[in-house]
């Protein structure tokens, strides 16, 4: 089982930044894959980005790519998302995704609000 904790949320400028953690307890850290959803106002939940157990691996929606950064520390159990020159159509709620490779184990967090003003 692992629990997970998003912050780093809140009301940012268009252009501005923001910088998203979740920190992981419960299990080995880095047996995850880790990753970034997020869902606005009535529309479904979508991708973001993802980052391999040791972090070799990255992937990107195509929305993101170029403005958002993944990484992980895997000795803090901490997966973060750097997220630049944000857009209106960030908005949404963000959510920490983890995802065993192989097990079916995977587990969700809470989600943190982010919202970008025009």
């Amino acid at each position: 089982q692992v629990q997970l904790v998003e912050s780093g949320g809140g009301l940012v400028q268009a252009g501005g930044s923001l910088r998203l953690s979740c920190a992981a307890s419960g299990d080995t850290f880095s047996s995850y894959g880790m990753g970034w959803f997020r869902q606005a106002p009535g529309k479904e939940r979508e991708f973001v980005a993802s980052i391999s157990k040791i972090g070799t691996s990255k992937s990107y929606a195509g929305s993101a790519k170029g403005r958002f950064t993944i990484s992980r520390d895997n000795a803090k159990n901490t997966v973060y998302l750097q997220m630049n020159s944000l857009k209106v159509e960030d908005t949404a709620v963000y959510y920490c995704h983890a995802d065993r490779p192989g097990s079916g184990d995977n587990y969700w967090g809470q989600g943190t609000q982010v919202t970008v003003s025009s």
